[in-house]
């Protein structure tokens, strides 16, 4: 079968990895599951967000892969315990509709002022967020033969792959408009990429674990179906701003062999789609940036996450050394903050994390001024 309906299948069929499992914290750590910092910058743009906009009700924040509703939880406690601007009418918090986005059953322990929805809702006036979730959605594998591109059909049961029918033309379109040069020769060294999920073991990847380049021969992963999902949900929001946050490349350095891969139980293993690990790849950010402005009709905003990160004030900025003098307990809680900034920030790492911020009805460069 082809790649795309095999990773649904594994990923969200009755039986799938997201939907009957323990949930991703257990396999693969995000910025969500790394440090409370993420939810805080996270919640600082909310705020800024909710003073662009006039301090609406509700305002919404819409987490699309929500997982167990990690990052909607520490949202809504920082909401209870922030200042209320002299302008809002009321507290954020009393007006704040939370919503997570996820095909898994709710969880028992979800707080009730957490909606749960395995659509985003119409009409959002807000932030929808999307934190590592593109990163999941199926997409096929294309490789060039002798008769042209086709799509590589792989055994669910094994991860075995061989060549199938010849790409549909609007796939063959998306695939030689986003990749321009889709057979190069393979360079003498691989292109290098940001670690894509800091692994939940310290063990690292089985040995013969399909990395993160792989070394499979010249193959393309087709991220046209990507591109119409983050366009589907840009197209749900009224006025506010869609944040996608995930690993990914730009068209001027594809990864050669792809990205296609597997995590299970914190480690990274080969990519078969048998339901027993996720699967995931690098989104082609460019493209599906391109896709949510053509639904908004306006431009959108590309940041590292180190970038965003710091212009929300996570700058993971050391301590002073003096104040290890005068409070030493406080001292030792500050370099804790930052060092886990620090992970967040790192551009190697997930630091390296592309910020995708699609706007409608408002301007970007306020919300993300430093």
């Amino acid at each position: 079968m082809r790649w795309r309906d095999a990773m649904d299948a594994a990923l969200y069929g009755p039986h799938g990895f997201f939907v009957s499992g323990s949930g991703p914290a257990d396999h693969f750590r995000t910025s969500v599951h790394a440090s409370p910092a993420f939810a805080a910058a996270v919640f600082r743009l909310v705020s800024r967000l909710d003073a662009a906009l006039g301090f609406p009700t509700p305002f919404d924040v819409v987490d699309v892969g929500a997982g167990r509703g990690e990052l909607l939880r520490a949202l809504a406690a920082l909401a209870h315990g922030s200042a209320t601007p002299d302008a809002a009418p009321t507290p954020l918090a009393d007006r704040l509709r939370l919503t997570a986005v996820e095909l898994a059953p709710r969880p028992a322990d979800l707080p009730p002022v957490i909606a749960w929805a395995t659509e985003p809702p119409e009409g959002i006036t807000g932030l929808l967020t999307a934190t590592e979730w593109l990163d999941n959605v199926p997409l096929d594998v294309a490789v060039p033969t002798d008769t042209g591109w086709r799509y590589h059909l792989v055994d669910p049961s094994t991860g075995e792959e061989t060549p199938g029918p010849p790409l549909t033309p609007e796939d063959l379109t998306w695939l030689t408009t986003w990749h321009p040069t889709p057979t190069p020769p393979r360079p003498s060294a691989p292109i290098t990429a940001p670690v894509i999920k800091r692994f939940a073991s310290t063990e690292g990847p089985e040995p013969d674990a399909n990395l993160l380049i792989t070394e499979r021969g010249e193959r393309v992963e087709v991220g046209r179906g990507r591109d119409l999902a983050w366009g589907g949900v840009v197209r749900r929001l009224r006025r506010g701003v869609a944040l996608a946050v995930d690993y990914g490349h730009l068209r001027e350095r594809r990864p050669v062999g792809g990205t296609l891969t597997g995590y299970r139980n914190g480690r990274q293993v080969p990519p078969v789609p048998d339901g027993s690990c996720d699967i995931t790849a690098h989104v082609a950010v460019d493209s599906v940036a391109a896709a949510g402005a053509r639904v908004a009709g306006c431009a959108y905003t590309l940041l590292s996450q180190r970038e965003a990160l710091r212009a929300l004030g996570a700058d993971g900025g050391r301590p002073a050394l003096s104040l290890a003098g005068t409070d030493p307990a406080g001292y030792v809680r500050a370099l804790a903050a930052a060092s886990a900034v620090a992970e967040l920030t790192d551009p190697a790492g997930l630091g390296g994390h592309h910020w995708l911020l699609q706007p409608v009805g408002v301007t970007v460069d306020t919300l993300m001024a430093r």
